[in-house]
């Protein structure tokens, strides 16, 4: 364990081996830090946050604050959960649970870019990139392996699924199924094949997995009516991941899609 001279480190932190704790940080008395994590200069961890293996917190970032909820009150117990492997950097802010009991939760191996914001009970999966400035309201869930380009905003209590790409300086106040590619205001412009190829999908499914989303998009039939045809018709596991997605979206719905010369490759 290595903690600099300068850092606040409260008697009550439970601190894993080979643990770092960098010049002017502060880590209060409900901090759990698994092994060969690094926390940086002038972080902040407060509150109850349990931070597994192998982590690296950047210069600045401030985890475990009260979230930014009009209604709550500071005698809740709610919690910050963190994976292993994460990258955490600079001036990133991960704010805990707001209703009584809750978790922000953020998974394994994920990349937080330079003033990421994640506020109250987001959850964030595995494999997940947030770029620089990216802005999470509450109760945001971000499925594995989604990016979300730098200076982007999310509407509170929508869902991100997962492998979806997300454009910087992109606006959402709806749900985006898994595999699109997203950009704008609320806009779908088609689906991340490049992203289905490197992740591995076979050719059967990225084909199954268009012709879900043609079927949606494309086909001129309402959601409910596109989505009882598609219950008749033969798909594998992921493309019928995209149409549970999308028939599970009722609060919100779903993003529309943008037609243009733009998409027509990538649908």
């Amino acid at each position: 364990m290595k903690i600099h001279p300068t850092a606040i480190v409260d008697p009550g932190a439970q601190l894993g081996a080979d643990v770092e704790i960098g010049p002017f940080s502060v880590v209060g008395p409900q901090a759990m830090i698994g092994n060969k994590s690094i926390v940086h200069t002038h972080v902040v961890i407060e509150g109850n946050v349990v931070i597994g293996t192998g982590n690296f917190i950047g210069q600045g970032a401030i985890i475990g604050t009260p979230p930014q909820d009009l209604s709550f009150s500071p005698e809740r117990k709610t919690k910050v959960e963190i994976g292993n492997d994460n990258v955490i950097r600079e001036y990133c802010t991960i704010h805990r649970g707001s209703p009584d009991g809750s978790v922000t939760k953020i998974g394994d191996k994920n990349f937080l870019m330079a003033g990421a914001h994640l506020g109250h009970n987001c959850e964030i999966g595995n494999n997940v990139v947030i770029a620089n400035n990216c802005l999470l309201a509450g109760h945001v869930r971000v499925d594995d392996a989604a990016f979300l380009g730098g200076g982007s905003t999310f509407h509170q209590h929508m869902h991100v699924g997962r492998l979806v790409m997300v454009q910087g300086s992109s606006a959402f106040g709806k749900d985006l199924p898994p595999f699109v590619i997203a950009a704008e205001r609320n806009s779908v412009f088609g689906v991340n094949m490049i992203g289905l190829r490197r992740a591995g999908f076979s050719a059967q499914d990225r084909d199954e997995i268009r012709t879900a989303f043609k079927l949606v998009y494309l086909s001129g039939l309402n959601i409910s009516q596109a989505l009882e045809k598609a219950a008749a018709m033969n798909f594998g596991a992921p493309a019928r991941e995209f149409l549970d997605f999308v028939g599970n979206a009722k609060k919100r719905g779903v993003c529309p899609l943008k037609r243009g010369e733009a998409n027509d490759v990538s649908i």
